[in-house]
């Protein structure tokens, strides 16, 4: 286990008051703008420990890797908004019967997934729609 640095701990703190996912840029200037300084690679680097740690989920985009700490501590999917950004965790039986019957009929074992929805929340496809 990594140890719990004062940079590491504010971006804990940091990413508990946000419900979105952020990018280590949005990450780093939301520190810089509450007076805390603390390096983009460093802000990178707790991201990356923290994400392999389990501590906070990571969404790969396109482009780039966004970060959250979500509020599930199980094995949970994410349905994202991809206009402003809301998140909503969820626990898929059905996805994770599909899975592990996709991997054994592959004769895969050990096999770990990451399952993201994008679309349009109400609010989002109702300012659309209008």
């Amino acid at each position: 286990m990594q140890r719990m640095t004062r940079q590491r701990l504010a971006v804990l703190e940091l990413l508990a008051g946000q419900s979105d996912f952020r990018s280590a840029r949005q990450i780093h200037d939301d520190l810089a703008a509450r007076g805390v300084r603390v390096g983009l690679a460093t802000v990178y680097r707790a991201l990356q420990a923290m994400a392999d740690s389990g501590q906070v989920d990571a969404l790969r985009t396109e482009g780039e890797i966004l970060y959250r700490q979500c509020r599930r501590t199980v094995h949970h999917h994410h349905l994202v908004c991809r206009n402003c950004g809301l998140t909503v965790e969820f626990q898929g039986d059905v996805v994770e019967r599909w899975a592990a019957e996709l991997a054994a009929a592959n004769g895969f074992v050990q096999v770990e997934h990451r399952l993201e929805f994008f679309g349009l929340c109400p609010a989002c496809a109702a300012e659309a729609a209008s």
